[in-house]
C-alpha cells in the first residue's frame, strides 16, 4: 500500500503550489474503494475521526508517548505552532482556494485544514520539529473504480527535525501507518455498509 513518491508528485495536485519547499516524505494508497465523487465522505471520514485507529492499541501507545515526549519537552507549545513559529500555508493559497471552504473543521486534532477542492484536502501541522501537511487525494484506481490517496510533506525544523524525523521513521512505517490504514479501511467499509442498510 506504500507507493512512490512520483504517484503524488506526477499529479496536477494544487498543493505543489503552495508547498513546494516541502519535502514528500510518504505515499500511502488508501483502502477507500469508492466511485469518483466520494472524496467528500472520506473527508468526513476524517473530520469525524481524525484518521486516528482509536482501536488499535499499538498506534495509541506510541501517539500518548509522542505527547508526552511534547509535553515534556515543549515541542508542542502555542509558541511552537502555526501563527507562531511558522505561517500557515493558507497565507499562501491562491485567491481561488483561500475564497472557498478551507474544509471540515477538526476540534480537537492537531490539524488545521487548508483547502477543499472536488480531488483534494490539505491540512497541515506545525510543532518544534516539523511543519508537515497532511494530503489526502482521491485518484483513479486502474480498475475503473477510485479510492484515497495519503500523501505527508514534511518540512524539519532544522537538525532537531532532521533528527526528530529520522528516528520516528521506523516506528511509523511498522507501527503506526499500518495500523492507521487498517483503521481507515475499517471505517470505509463500516461506513458502505451504513449506507447501503440506509
Amino acid at each position: 500500500m506504500r507507493l512512490p513518491r512520483t504517484a503524488h508528485t506526477s499529479r496536477p495536485w494544487r498543493i505543489h503550489e503552495i508547498a513546494g519547499d516541502f519535502h514528500v516524505e510518504d505515499v500511502w494508497a488508501l483502502p477507500t474503494p469508492g466511485g469518483p465523487d466520494d472524496l467528500a465522505r472520506l473527508v468526513r471520514q476524517f473530520a469525524k475521526s481524525d484518521g486516528a485507529p482509536v482501536s488499535s492499541p499499538v498506534p495509541r501507545m506510541l501517539f500518548a508517548v509522542r505527547w508526552k515526549l511534547g509535553a515534556l519537552l515543549g515541542w508542542d507549545n502555542s509558541d511552537a505552532g502555526l501563527g507562531a513559529r511558522v505561517r500557515t500555508l493558507r497565507d499562501r493559497l491562491p485567491a481561488d482556494l483561500r475564497e472557498g471552504p478551507p474544509g471540515p473543521d477538526l476540534p480537537g486534532s492537531v490539524f488545521t485544514s487548508l483547502y477543499q477542492t472536488h480531488d483534494e484536502w490539505a491540512s497541515e501541522i506545525a510543532n518544534r520539529t516539523v511543519h508537515a501537511v497532511r494530503h489526502i487525494g482521491w485518484v483513479p484506481d486502474g480498475a475503473g473504480g477510485y479510492r484515497g490517496q495519503m500523501a505527508v510533506l514534511v518540512k524539519p525544523n532544522g537538525p532537531l527535525g532532521a533528527v526528530y524525523m529520522a528516528c520516528i521513521k521506523p516506528i511509523r512505517y511498522l507501527g503506526v501507518y499500518p495500523a492507521l490504514l487498517r483503521g481507515i479501511g475499517r471505517e470505509w467499509q463500516a461506513g458502505a455498509g451504513e449506507r447501503s442498510a440506509g
